[in-house]
């Protein structure tokens, strides 16, 4: 009976080990392919345009403007129009296409927050320049201004330079010169390793690396604008002690604040309860088990997070973030806007993850604008 209990017991831990391996493996795994998985159910013209016809999902009836992405990195812009067309599918405006590109009935998309694909489609004049980091050379586009102010965009896990675009633009009016970045084992960056993403733990070396290009050419103060673990990176950079008086400010959109909430929030989204996550954590966090995961080392997840180290911040923080986030929970928001009402303002979005500025463009621009004129001498 005891060695059918012990036995009982070594498959158990062995089956809750094996989760959280698995969970691990998948936070980290390097980037895949777009997943085209949403079908042009038909396309519709009229005197104002052409309209896209798909089926009803909680995405294709979001408010706001949106991008649909498909092959060979052809793209259709919508706008925040939406017409029923019976019980399972809705019409969204196309407002504007790669140039000679338009959809037709059975292609297949990707529905996307990343609304510019380039920053001459954002109105912005860059230049393509690489940043000579530790990974190796990644590349980066250069938008001049200020020469004394930079502002550093830094994408989220999964996305893209062109991600960041959306908040670019405010960074040019406001006369910023911009860097915006790309770091290791992106699907832009280079390949490191196993390819496999560490959080914000390694990759932070590439966007500091930035910093010092920006200081270099005559920045005397930067606005880190992060996005998701993008805003992670901005708040272990404005954290180091290098770059104090530096950072003039942190603008984070759906800011990763706690990767093990995170965790748990994303179990959620797949189906799988809370608590899951916690198997995670020292796949994660201890060396020899993150190295059977794959990674090059542990990741140290508390220092990432800003809901029990609110005190060590030190940056003036503008947050926006979407109420209906399932990702990256708002409460940790709340909690260190609560915390440090003296660094941190908040804004809040009826939106999802990093879709705040497509859900309503004019008050994220107006917010991003006031708050930065009031915070970053000129």
């Amino acid at each position: 009976m005891i060695g059918r209990i012990a036995l009982g017991g070594g498959i158990a831990a062995a089956a809750v080990g094996g989760l959280g391996w698995a969970i691990a493996r998948r936070l980290t795994a390097p980037v895949g392919p777009r997943t085209f998985d949403l079908p042009v159910r038909g396309v519709e013209h009229d005197d104002d345009g052409d309209l896209i016809v798909l089926d009803r999902t909680d995405q294709t009836t979001a408010h706001g403007i949106y991008n649909l992405w498909f092959e060979h990195d052809r793209w259709a812009q919508l706008s925040a129009e939406i017409t029923d067309r019976g019980p399972t599918r809705v019409a969204r405006r196309i407002t504007g296409t790669t140039s000679g590109f338009t959809p037709k009935v059975g292609d297949r998309a990707s529905w996307s927050g990343i609304y510019y694909a380039t920053p001459a489609e954002a109105g912005l004049h860059a230049r393509e320049i690489a940043i000579a980091a530790p990974a190796g050379s990644c590349p980066a586009w250069r938008i001049d201004g200020d020469p004394s102010t930079w502002a550093i965009h830094i994408h989220g896990l999964g996305s893209s330079r062109a991600g960041t675009l959306r908040g670019v633009r405010v960074a040019t009016e406001l006369g910023y010169t911009s860097l915006v970045v790309s770091y290791r084992n992106t699907a832009e960056g280079p390949h490191v390793g196993t390819g496999r993403v560490t959080l914000g733990r390694t990759e932070m070396r590439d966007v500091d690396e930035a910093i010092g290009c920006a200081v270099r050419r005559g920045a005397q103060r930067i606005v880190l604008f992060g996005w998701s673990m993008g805003a992670a990176i901005a708040l272990q950079l404005a954290d180091r002690p290098r770059h104090e008086g530096l950072i003039a400010a942190l603008v984070l959109d759906s800011p990763v604040l706690n990767w093990r909430e995170v965790i748990k929030s994303n179990c959620v989204r797949s189906g799988l309860p809370a608590a899951a996550g916690h198997l995670a954590i020292p796949w994660l966090t201890v060396t020899p088990l993150a190295r059977a995961v794959g990674l090059p080392g542990s990741i140290p997840l508390r220092s990432f997070d800003w809901t029990s180290r609110a005190a060590d911040l030190a940056t003036p923080t503008l947050i926006l973030h979407g109420t209906r986030d399932d990702s990256a929970p708002i409460r940790l928001s709340q909690g260190l806007r609560d915390a440090r009402p003296d660094l941190v303002e908040l804004e809040t979005f009826d939106a999802g993850h990093t879709l705040c500025w497509n859900t309503d463009p004019d008050r994220w621009h107006e917010t991003v604008t006031t708050w930065l004129n009031a915070r970053v001498p000129r």
